[in-house]
């Protein structure tokens, strides 16, 4: 995995005494064109969500609500990168196998992706992707 494109990405606040506003561009506050969003929530304690690899698809994660941790895996090395703020996102590039846990009560979990669903695209064997992927 390539640690150094995997960021934690700030995004703009507007903050308001009515409320504050986050916003996400694509090619401006994300590096790729955004082709699929979708949504995590109301996971049960202790489920752990995604458990598999892209080949293609990027994504950037957000913890609209509540928190939850990314763990990153190249293969050989891993990396935790915990989201508890919905102006805090993870860009996540191809070809890293990735998961999420520790779900807070009520959390959600926004997802942005570069590509529309592919189930070709889904890496879930772990022996697989360490052998071949890397």
């Amino acid at each position: 995995m390539k640690f150094n494109e995997a960021e934690i990405i700030q995004l703009p606040k507007n903050f308001d005494r009515r409320g504050n506003l986050s916003v996400i561009e694509e090619a401006n506050h994300i590096p790729f064109e955004i082709e699929r969003t979708y949504w995590i929530y109301d996971v049960p304690g202790g489920e752990i969500r995604g458990g598999h690899a892209y080949r293609q698809n990027q994504e950037f994660i957000v913890a609209l609500s509540g928190s939850f941790e990314v763990l990153l895996d190249d293969g050989k090395v891993r990396k935790i990168f915990p989201l508890n703020r919905s102006y805090y996102g993870l860009y996540v590039p191809q070809g890293v196998w990735r998961q999420m846990q520790n779900f807070s009560t009520n959390s959600v979990a926004l997802i942005l992706a570069s590509t529309k669903f592919d189930l070709s695209d889904y890496i879930y064997d772990y022996s697989y992707f360490k052998d071949n992927v890397q």
